[in-house]
């Protein structure tokens, strides 16, 4: 299989595999109108497997939302054919509007304004909770 290189645009590594199409969901990015390649299940030495993701053309990535979503990815920008920097996202202290809480009592099921507004907690498992009720988020 053969993917072409891209000019411009951004290349997103080391995304865990079978998860792109999720990751494009969560970074509100429509395969439908956007040119990309989505390559899954790559081989990966660190990983095993991984998928990648190529978008040509400046598109803005919110990297806290790639951060929360895929932690361990990298991004290169490309320009001119040649990639120009690396970046590695890291998980956000904070998210809004990106997941929302599951709780069935929190305030924001009831009140439906409010921001949906999640903190990393810092527990050994490394997960999100609701800064309203504390619930635990789940992708």
């Amino acid at each position: 299989m053969e993917v072409t290189s891209i000019n411009n645009g951004i290349i997103i590594d080391h995304v865990p595999a079978g998860t792109a199409l999720k990751v494009l969901e969560y970074l509100h990015i429509d395969p439908a109108s956007t040119r990309l390649a989505l390559i899954m299940n790559a081989s990966s030495k660190r990983f095993g497997t991984k998928d990648i993701i190529k978008i040509e053309d400046d598109k803005d990535i919110d990297l806290d939302v790639l951060g929360f979503v895929a932690p361990q990815a990298t991004v290169d920008i490309v320009r001119g054919g040649s990639i120009t920097d690396k970046v590695n996202p890291r998980m956000p202290e904070h998210v809004i509007n990106v997941i929302t809480c599951v709780n069935p009592r929190c305030v924001t099921t009831t009140e439906p304004g409010l921001k949906q507004m999640f903190h990393l907690s810092h527990s050994p498992r490394q997960e999100y909770r609701c800064d309203y009720c504390d619930e635990e988020a789940k992708l």
